[in-house]
């Protein structure tokens, strides 16, 4: 009976057993070994165990690798992204000197403008009115030594501003050089127009001046609306100043005359002449030659009768020769 339970508890082994045979190639004996169930159990579970925690960490790695290169990528973006930052903030510190030049270059036109006023002897058409506006001053330049690494949006927003204000002081600046323009340009018209050089230009000598005198002809005391100017017969006769001629012709007892209205008031005669030399209706400039020295007319000799009016008074013509 012993026996027998022997017997069952060793085919009870061998059923948990798992035996293992070694073939060779017939030289060498066969091998055999054998291992429990449960060992192979294991040793499966423990395989897998291994491989999953492998292929885990495989991904794991995998996973970090992959991070790593995302964070080299990003690392380097910003970099490139810092950089570019940095190259807008230059340009941005290079606008703001450029709109400070600009504003610079604008102050300096509008003294250059009162320089020009005040040469010219002209009143500033509205005192309150500057450059940047009604009763506005001249803006502090824009402060373009903020560091690199500072946000310039405070400065960009002031560009913004100083543009506008720019904009509207450009506008200013060209109306007030318009209206610069309007004046020098009605000066030059007037001072075009002014008589201001010598008829005979220089040449002969003063017989008889303006005012009272007492008259060659009747021997009385008359009143001398003019300069009687001696000269050579044929000497020219020039205009003192920019014209229109309205008379050229014989007048009486004045002989041959040329007559110019100058404009502003201004007019002025020419009489005794031995020749006219244009006609009515002709533009003269300053300078040029309207007739010839004479001696026609109620004349005691060769010599030029030379009068101003202005807004048809009689005025001193020795007051108005510059040269």
């Amino acid at each position: 009976m012993l026996a027998r339970h022997k017997q069952g508890d060793r085919k009870q082994i061998m059923q948990n057993n798992i035996s293992f045979l070694i073939l060779s190639d017939g030289r060498t004996p066969v091998k055999q070994f054998s291992t429990s169930r449960k060992i192979i159990c294991i040793s499966c579970i423990a395989i897998l165990l291994i491989m999953g925690a492998s292929c885990y960490i495989g991904y794991d790695y995998f996973n970090l690798k992959s991070g790593s290169i995302q964070n080299q990528n990003l690392q380097a973006r910003m970099e490139s992204q810092s950089e570019e930052i940095e190259i807008q903030r230059r340009q941005i510190s290079r606008f703001a000197e450029e709109i400070n030049g600009l504003q610079n270059r604008l102050i300096e036109l509008n003294d250059f403008e009162n320089k020009i006023l005040m040469i010219a002897n002209i009143e500033k058409p509205d005192k309150n009115e500057s450059l940047f506006g009604v009763g506005g001053s001249s803006p502090e330049d824009l402060d373009t030594t903020l560091s690199l690494s500072e946000k310039h949006n405070s400065l960009i927003r002031e560009m913004h501003e100083r543009v506008d204000q720019l904009e509207l002081a450009s506008i200013n600046q060209a109306d007030h050089f318009d209206k610069l323009m309007s004046v020098l340009e009605e000066q030059r018209n007037m001072l075009a127009a002014t008589p201001s050089i010598h008829p005979l230009n220089s040449i002969g000598w003063i017989s008889s001046k303006f005012g009272y005198r007492v008259s060659p002809f009747t021997g009385k005391r008359e009143f001398h609306r003019g300069l009687d100017i001696a000269a050579h017969k044929g000497t020219p006769v020039i205009s003192v100043a920019d014209g229109v001629v309205t008379f050229a012709g014989n007048k009486g007892l004045l002989g041959k005359v040329v007559k110019v209205d100058h404009g502003y008031g201004f007019t002025t005669v020419y009489a005794h002449l031995d020749k006219t030399l244009v006609n009515a209706g002709d533009a003269v400039k300053r300078g040029d030659t309207v007739g010839k020295v004479g001696n026609t007319g109620r004349s005691t000799g060769s010599h030029l009768h030379y009068s101003v009016n202005l807004n048809g008074v009689s005025v001193n013509p020795e007051k108005y020769i510059l040269d």
